[in-house]
């Protein structure tokens, strides 16, 4: 297996986390050990060390692991009665509380060296295989993530197999750091977060005009395929939850609230509202499908360690829909959706993508009839819209197969965004029915689909990919109108005029300052279109315009520049 595979980065990850343990042991032999793991990018272990970790122990520790990764010692896995682990780990007390917790068998451990670890494995062969190391930050840690428990010392680090992959790694944190959404959010005045609502994005006009345009063109696309837009409330009983099964299953999640003694709960999804709507009347195979969109402000609790920028908040909003249909029409319905789908992110500049279908898990309900039937449905979907994709057995939800969408942006990240989920379980939950063609009530399929995710996270995604400099259709000011003195000023108000009445967003800048100060000004604000206008301009109806990244273009009649501008708008170039 090589590097782009998955699993292999886990294991070689995981097992990077057990060789900065071997070099923490050794350096700093009175530490006790919490866990390892890989993670998305990396790994980290938590340690309870009575002196923090400092930069330069950082430092010290990273060269103390490429020694020990330099000998080249094997990955050795041995098993062991839970009494033999006990002994094995006197002294390490969150290695104890983990083995109290196992059951009476075999546990496993894994040895690098003079280094033994309670683990499940697996790993690479050798530590030999790690070539390049690059110990990132410490941050605090709650033991088994309770804030009941000791707060210990997490340490993040990443590895590789050579050295010139993490030398463009490097290079590639220095360029997504420049392009940091948070960053950008404040230059560019997008949006800002306040102490008074933690995790909750306040979105300054800027943002607003780019979520509008996102909006405005999802909304569009969905009109032209038939779908309705409803609006359900942020507040519901507990007894919906209770029936939809987010009380069971999601209820940690949650914010809940009392009215008249009675318990509510902030909606964290909007499936069950749509439910309620669908259900308000009557409905035959001949309505079929309907095809409910909203884009739906939902809660949920996350605790403030994890909270990150746009993306993860407590509050965000999901283009969400829900379509309701015959086991007949899935597979018409999906290739529809996959190509919305396609034609949003190309739109939006993500040309790159890819799928993962996700199959019947362990914990699955319904009959296997019923996941054969749905995941067939969705494989010639995928299949006949010419659709590379994964296949990740196992992997579905409990109530139905799925289709994830992973988008790439212009850093070569991936990000989970859009997803298509079949699910047979709610609608039997709320006895959701239909009257097919033979005049008996049949339970219809519901079909869970969002193209953008949470618009809040998308718009981090786009703010990055793009460094800030939207392209023309989102930018939250399409042309800003230099004048070069105070005289031209009206000519420039006459101009911007006529362009707000065509809807473009635009501005004036008339400050008493050089063209060549004010041009620069409009290119830190990464407008588009900067327009100047002075004598000239004025008296032959002309603009001439610059872009942000320097371009001087001829000047031309004002006319014809406005139908080019608004031209590419419609196109969304």
């Amino acid at each position: 297996m090589g590097w782009e595979n998955r699993e292999f980065r886990e294991k070689f990850w995981h097992s990077s986390s057990h060789l900065l343990a071997s070099a923490v042991r050794e350096l700093f032999p009175e530490t006790k050990f919490g866990i390892g793991p890989a993670i998305e990018e990396g790994f980290y272990y938590d340690l309870d060390s009575e002196k923090p970790f400092t930069p330069e122990d950082l430092e010290k520790i990273e060269k103390k692991m490429l020694e020990l990764a330099e000998k080249n010692e094997k990955f050795v896995k041995k098993e062991i009665s839970k009494k033999d682990a006990l002994a094995l780990f006197r002294g390490q007390p969150y290695k104890v509380e983990l083995i109290n917790e196992l059951e009476e068998g075999k546990i496993s451990t894994y040895s690098n060296g003079k280094f033994t670890d309670l683990c499940r494995g697996p790993h690479i062969e050798s530590t030999g295989l790690i070539k390049a190391v690059k110990l990132l930050k410490t941050s605090g840690a709650y033991w088994k993530g309770s804030e009941k428990n000791k707060m210990l010392q997490r340490i993040y680090g990443i590895s590789f197999p050579e050295q010139k992959m993490l030398d463009e790694w490097l290079k590639l944190v220095e360029e997504a750091e420049k392009r940091s959404h948070i960053k950008l959010g404040k230059e560019l005045d997008l949006f800002s977060f306040q102490k008074e609502a933690p995790g909750t994005a306040f979105y300054h006009n800027n943002a607003t005009q780019i979520w509008i345009a996102l909006t405005d063109y999802l909304r569009s696309e969905q009109r032209r395929l038939g779908y309705i837009e409803v609006i359900t409330p942020l507040i519901m009983k507990d007894s919906l939850w209770k029936q939809s099964g987010h009380w069971d299953h999601y209820k940690e999640n949650m914010y809940f609230v009392k009215i008249d003694n009675e318990t509510y709960a902030v909606k964290p999804m909007n499936c069950p509202g749509h439910i309620l709507i669908y259900k308000n009347s009557r409905k035959s195979y001949r309505d079929l499908p309907v095809k409910m969109s909203e884009f739906g402000i939902v809660h949920r609790h996350e605790k403030s360690g994890v909270l990150n920028g746009l993306f993860r908040v407590r509050k965000f909003t999901q283009d969400d829909a829900h379509l309701f249909c015959t086991p007949e029409q899935i597979k018409p319905l999906i290739k529809e959706t996959i190509r919305l789908i396609d034609k949003i992110y190309r739109t939006c500049g993500f040309a790159g993508y890819h799928m993962e279908l996700s199959t019947m898990p362990e914990n699955a309900m319904g009959s296997r009839e019923q996941w054969d039937q749905a995941e067939q449905a969705l494989k010639e979907a995928l299949e006949e819209t010419n659709s590379e994709y994964k296949l990740n057995p196992g992997d579905g939800a409990f109530y139905g197969p799925k289709i994830d969408f992973h988008i790439k942006d212009s850093l070569g990240r991936t990000w989970q965004c859009g997803t298509i989920q079949l699910d047979f379980q709610m609608p039997q939950k709320f006895g959701t029915e239909y009257i097919g063609s033979d005049d008996k009530a049949h339970t219809p399929v519901m079909v869970h689909r969002a193209l953008y995710g949470s618009l809040d996270r998308f718009l981090g995604i786009l703010t990055e990919h793009f460094g800030g400099a939207f392209p023309l259709w989102l930018a939250p000011v399409q042309a800003k109108i230099l004048a070069i003195a105070e005289r031209h000023k009206a000519y420039a108000e006459k101009l911007a005029s006529e362009m707000a009445e065509k809807n473009l967003r635009v501005a004036i800048d008339a400050e008493n300052s050089t063209v060549s100060g004010k041009v620069r000004q409009a290119q830190l604000e990464k407008i588009p279109l900067i327009l100047v206008v002075g004598d000239k301009e004025e008296k032959e109806g002309t603009v001439t315009v610059r872009t942000r990244d320097g371009k001087v273009l001829p000047a031309k009649k004002f006319s014809e520049f406005l139908a080019e501008t608004l031209k590419q708008i419609e196109e969304k170039k």
